[in-house]
């Protein structure tokens, strides 16, 4: 008896606006859309990051993508080689919001040496190259993600 009056008087205050349970308080500031403080931004760091990123079109990102596939490939899988890319654009940039690692998240289509056209999702990471000094490539080659690392179907590579 105690617990059901205890209930309805919350949901009573909730409804109210007075009082809400602690996990809904919780939801609202972790779903509700970010507000970042200005000290917060990746900018404002001790080790700023600027979200000075090269294009998804750029060779050198593309080349990192190509060296890492074929590597791959070569190694563990068999003679797979990346030949080509067309219709390189982006899907986001910085999509979690300003306070983390700024990234640039790309898609293309990837030809491989045995004909086959398979959709790439890439992201550009800022600071995350060799010892923090660069930005380096996060990519996933729909239909050769033999690990599911980014199952399914690379969506994990995406925004």
């Amino acid at each position: 008896m105690r617990r059901v009056l205890l209930r309805t008087a919350l949901l009573a205050l909730a409804g109210l606006g007075l009082a809400a349970p602690a996990e809904a308080d919780h939801r609202r500031e972790v779903y509700s859309a970010r507000q970042v403080h200005p000290a917060d931004r990746a900018e404002n760091r001790i080790i700023p990051m600027y979200g000075n990123l090269p294009a998804c079109e750029d060779p050198a990102v593309l080349g990192e993508i190509t060296s890492w596939f074929n590597s791959r490939e070569a190694k563990f899988w068999g003679p797979l080689q990346a030949v080509s890319y067309d219709k390189v654009r982006p899907i986001g940039f910085r999509p979690l919001g300003d306070d983390f690692i700024p990234r640039r998240f790309c898609t293309a289509r990837m030809a491989l040496n045995d004909g086959t056209i398979h959709r790439v999702d890439y992201s550009v990471r800022e600071n995350l190259g060799l010892f923090g000094l660069t930005w380096n490539v996060n990519w996933c080659v729909s239909g050769l993600d033999r690990h599911r690392t980014y199952a399914p179907d690379c969506k994990m590579a995406r925004p």
